[in-house]
């Protein structure tokens, strides 16, 4: 696995002391448990991922993080606005256990059973299709994540993404990455925070009273734990960008306070 840092992840804070001395404080929060591992490797007992599939291409909003220009070993990046067209040619790396449940630089959480990849410039989030010359097989993942920063490598997938390509044994293989074309494909539902209570006989109230006015558009409670008890978020979504500006000129009129519209991977 690599060795690398960074800039916008907490993800990416790899195990070089210099650049961590000078990011002390941004570590701060980040757990320790993945730096037990001198080097990373795969699950610790057998998985079956046969059953792994493969993500749903789908257009989405840039992360608000991951995407601005950063600085690696002296090196400065500058991420695309677009991935349209692109196509490289390189040598595909693999990460795994030791980053699993960590936050990946546009703010996800690391899974190494999912479909997924880090790239060093591409937009985060995107959609590419990664071919390993050596036995033609050909997969698509999602780009949430910066890397690697170590020799020729252009691309680090997963560990099921690797998988999925023949070269776990390996360590590394030889790919063609080409962005796919997402012109054509679905827009990613986007969610609205309408309120939120720490009384769920409130909440319900609400949710009722948001209910009559939205009509036929999925509101619905979230529930989750805080510190300081249970909090019941009210929430409408999964929405399209017609179906969102309808939701907001509908609360608006019925004198409903702006709604909070949520990041797209704020479910």
């Amino acid at each position: 696995m690599i060795w690398e840092l960074s800039l916008g992840s907490k993800h990416n804070w790899r195990c070089c002391v210099g650049l961590v001395a000078l990011l002390l404080s941004a570590c701060s929060t980040t757990p320790s448990s993945r730096y037990s591992m001198s080097q990373d490797a795969g699950p610790d007992r057998r998985v079956d991922l046969s059953q792994v599939e493969e993500p749903q291409p789908k257009r989405e909003p840039l992360s608000r993080s991951g995407n601005k220009p950063y600085r690696v070993l002296g090196k400065k990046y500058y991420p695309m606005a677009s991935a349209d067209g692109f196509a490289e040619d390189g040598m595909a790396s693999w990460y795994g256990r030791k980053f699993h449940g960590h936050t990946t630089s546009n703010g996800e959480v690391y899974d190494m059973y999912k479909m997924t990849a880090a790239h060093k410039t591409l937009p985060l989030p995107s959609f590419v299709r990664v071919t390993n010359k050596r036995n033609g097989r050909s997969i698509i993942v999602r780009v949430n994540d910066r890397g690697p920063f170590h020799g020729n490598r252009v691309i680090d997938l997963s560990y099921a993404a690797a998988h999925k390509l023949g070269y776990i044994g390996t360590g590394t293989a030889p790919v063609r990455i080409e962005a796919l074309d997402l012109r054509q494909a679905p827009e990613v539902g986007r969610f609205l925070q309408l309120e939120a209570f720490q009384s769920k006989v409130n909440a319900e109230q609400f949710l009722a009273k948001a209910k009559r006015v939205l009509g036929s558009l999925p509101v619905f409670i979230q529930r989750s734990n805080t510190h300081q008890g249970p909090l019941h978020r009210v929430r409408v979504g999964p929405l399209d960008s017609n179906a969102l500006q309808q939701a907001l000129v509908q609360l608006d009129q019925a004198d409903f306070k702006k709604p909070l519209v949520l990041p797209h991977n704020d479910v």
